[in-house]
């Protein structure tokens, strides 16, 4: 079975979303930097074939969860994934996976999590590298200092997703900036 796509607007933008039997393989906002070389590296490794525009179970879900998630209904995504990656982008995404709703880490607690503790670097690479924005909230993390650091949707969006998930605005998320 081929990669479907699809469209799913977001008050952020309308974002790209690509689809396996297996689960979602990308979502990214149209129109930013890197969406296309993205696109290629999963179209790569699931066979080869170009997505095709079209419906399946996971798209229709990822399209759920994300309305619920921007209406302030949704904290943690069910959505199946069918991540692409290198087996180091695979364990940094997972420990992205594990950030709750509405905290932040540093880069360095992300390493220290998939227990490289000197791959500060390499993790935020792999971040970089994340195909699934928002459900694999690579939005939580930020800088040692609290600042925002890179995001691939771009830094106001960013922002955005992090005000969404400030509880009520009851904590200022820029100064935490290290995890457990």
């Amino acid at each position: 079975m081929p990669l479907l796509s699809c469209s799913i607007p977001t008050p952020l933008g309308d974002m790209l979303a690509v689809a396996s039997p297996q689960g979602l393989c990308l979502l990214e906002f149209i129109g930013q930097q890197g969406v296309e070389r993205e696109l290629a590296q999963v179209q790569a490794a699931r066979g080869g074939a170009p997505a095709q525009p079209g419906a399946s179970a996971v798209l229709a879900q990822v399209a759920v969860e994300l309305g619920e998630y921007f209406a302030g209904q949704r904290q943690c995504f069910g959505v199946p994934l069918d991540l692409v990656g290198t087996p180091f982008q695979l364990r940094a995404w997972q420990a992205l996976l594990a950030i709750p709703f509405g905290q932040t880490r540093s880069y360095a607690s992300q390493a220290r999590a998939i227990g490289q503790p000197t791959a500060t670097r390499a993790v935020a690479a792999a971040n970089g590298s994340n195909k699934v924005s928002i459900v694999v909230p690579c939005h939580r993390v930020i800088g040692s200092d609290g600042r925002l650091t890179g995001f691939g949707g771009g830094l106001p969006r960013k922002r955005a997703l992090l005000a969404l998930e400030d509880a009520g605005g009851q904590r200022d998320w820029l100064q935490e900036s290290r995890g457990p």
